[in-house]
């Protein structure tokens, strides 16, 4: 595995320590496609609808990957300012409309809950845009936790991680994960890579889960968030599919998965500058998410009273 973006993909961040919140935006190049699936039972989310295959347009220009719960898609404010700043956007006959397809963690309980990204922290982000952006507590991730079952003071800090690979026959495929579960984050031999703290190691969410005693129901207070990447030559429909297939990372390493109180969401974009077998780029896109969800926890930092993997 690696760690890059295909050509013409950039990712900037907006991040506040003190806040322990932030955003994250993902610009695409023109002329791509992209759609989403949500499949996570308290979802917040923007332009999800027409990201769909039955959408007219065929896909978007931006993704936004914020903090703040449903206070945070005031960013995509700015990102659609940025672009039009620039001319970027789904061609109408009056002018480009810029289309930003965004999703939200909610992170109000590790930090201050009333500062989240506005429409600023959008146009900030992508003016910080890169191609080699940075992992860890940064952007959406700042303020991302997990194993979440018994409360804040058994968290584990969550955030920002990225991973590629190439398609056999050509291409890259790339994945970008924001990484809040109230579940584990598991390692590639399904033990506990980051979950809820207890003594020495980490007690299994599952485990967690049959005993009433403690468990704590964080209603709408968890999120997986992905952004799957490509130069393969996707439709929009191929694109969904490729979004759906990547779901399968999101299962390998999140533990439980999609539960009524997170709101897990896969974005797939194609740049299609590769001609390429979609079947293969699926294939390898439910890896590359995999992989992002265990760099998001490993290269995380600690925060007050919510230690990183890296500090235990």
């Amino acid at each position: 595995m690696t760690s890059v973006l295909p050509d013409g993909v950039r990712i900037g961040h907006w991040t506040d320590r003190d806040a322990w919140t932030g955003c994250t935006v993902c610009l695409l190049p023109e002329r791509c496609t992209a759609s989403c699936e949500v499949r996570g039972g308290a979802p917040g989310t923007l332009g999800s609808d027409i990201l769909q295959p039955a959408g007219v347009a065929p896909g978007a220009n931006a993704f936004l990957l914020t903090g703040g719960s449903a206070f945070g898609l005031a960013a995509a404010e700015g990102i659609v300012r940025w672009l039009s700043e620039r001319g970027i956007g789904f061609r109408t006959p009056s002018a480009p409309v810029p289309l930003v397809g965004g999703a939200v963690v909610y992170d109000l309980g590790l930090g201050d809950a009333a500062t989240r990204p506005d429409a600023s922290c959008g146009y900030a982000a992508c003016e910080a845009a890169t191609p080699e952006p940075e992992r860890g507590s940064v952007g959406a991730g700042t303020g991302c936790t997990v194993g979440k079952l018994l409360g804040p003071d058994h968290w584990t800090k969550g955030g920002f991680g990225l991973a590629s690979a190439e398609v056999d026959g050509g291409g890259l495929v790339s994945a970008v994960a924001v990484v809040n579960a109230v579940g584990d984050v598991l390692a590639a031999d399904g033990s506990v890579l980051a979950g809820i703290r207890q003594d020495d190691g980490f007690l299994p969410s599952a485990q967690a889960l049959a005993i009433s005693e403690g468990i704590r129901r964080p209603w709408g207070e968890a999120t997986t968030l992905v952004a799957v990447f490509t130069d393969v030559v996707l439709t929009k429909l191929e694109a969904w599919m490729c979004a759906r297939a990547a779901n399968a990372g999101v299962a390998r390493a999140v533990s439980p998965v999609w539960t009524p109180l997170d709101g897990d969401t896969v974005f797939c974009a194609s740049t299609c500058r590769v001609e390429g077998s979609p079947l293969l780029a699926a294939l390898v896109a439910a890896e590359v998410v995999a992989e992002a969800i265990r760099d998001g926890v490993r290269q995380a930092t600690g925060a007050p009273g919510c230690p990183a993997i890296s500090d235990l």
